[in-house]
């Protein structure tokens, strides 16, 4: 049997949760539906399909690398609610009661880390990588059946696993090319400018002709391309595409100081310190869930 590694993208499914839920409070007036729907995640994961090994990555407050290159990387998100960023906070200490560890790394973002993580690791004998996150960014990492992404579906009680063909149904594009088709199409949640006028169609048509960006270019030089209107857009644009790739990749040699036995998770659902801190929140319901579990 293989074992399996989780890398949650922690700040991902937070947001994803606190969209997608009413505003729950705690007892004593604090807000929860965040908390509750990243513990709901957790639950079903360790129910169905326990890691015997598990992360989970935060974004650093620091200014990223990416503003750096580009200052409008992001800039169109509106700033985050005080109700989201209190649960921000508190997040790693559920994560701590499910027996995660927490990393950040300034500069960076919780993909980058995940990223990392899975890149290092890959190479390992039975061992399968499983990416828990709400950002489809993530995707590019998936890697046969030895790299897969589960992301929520609908709200956050369903989710789905992408691996290679989920990848190419979803995008028109393999997992490989992904930076390359962000390149083209950009990404308006992330402000990733991309080539003006190109969309999600004719981009994986040019990937699936002329594969990776550095090769449509170089086919632009040396030959061309039959379509002279967008020959002539993807000429103009061209700094704009590789900046939007770059800004597009994930990082995956981040110095991290972390071993793999440092990831080891015990049996959560098991301890009391779990149900106990659930209990604190308010969260019945997940607590039910938990004790009809330990005792099938």
């Amino acid at each position: 049997m293989k074992d399996t590694l989780l890398l949650i993208d922690a700040n991902s499914l937070i947001h994803r949760a606190f969209h997608a839920l009413p505003p729950f409070t705690t007892p004593d007036g604090r807000p929860s539906g965040a908390l509750y729907g990243l513990a709901s995640i957790l639950i079903k994961v360790f129910k169905e399909r326990p890691p015997r090994f598990g992360v989970a990555a935060f974004d650093h407050p620091a200014p990223t690398i990416r503003e750096g290159l580009y200052k409008e990387y992001k800039a169109t998100r509106p700033p985050a609610a005080d109700t989201l960023i209190s649960q921000l906070k508190e997040s790693p200490g559920l994560l701590k009661v499910f027996g995660m560890r927490t990393l950040t790394h300034a500069g960076w973002e919780a993909d980058d880390i995940v990223a990392t993580l899975a890149h290092r690791f890959s190479d390992r004998e039975n061992l399968r990588i499983i990416i828990l996150s709400g950002d489809l960014d993530m995707l590019q990492m998936v890697d046969g059946e030895k790299i897969v992404v589960e992301a929520p579906k609908k709200g956050i009680s369903n989710t789905i696993i992408y691996g290679r063909d989920e990848v190419k149904e979803r995008f028109g594009v393999l997992p490989e090319f992904l930076t390359d088709f962000k390149g083209l199409v950009g990404d308006t949640s992330d402000n990733i400018p991309g080539v003006p006028g190109i969309g999600p169609k004719t981009a994986s048509d040019l990937i699936s002709r002329y594969g990776a960006l550095e090769d449509l270019y170089q086919e632009l030089a040396e030959i061309g391309i039959p379509n002279r209107k967008l020959q002539q857009k993807l000429r103009d644009y061209k700094d704009q595409a590789f900046l939007s790739k770059e800004l597009a990749t994930l990082k995956k040699d981040l110095p991290l100081d972390i071993e793999f036995e440092d990831l080891r998770i015990t049996s959560p659902l098991t301890n009391p310190e779990l149900t106990g801190y659930l209990e604190n929140l308010g969260f019945e319901s997940l607590v039910k869930r938990i004790e009809e579990h330990n005792s099938t």
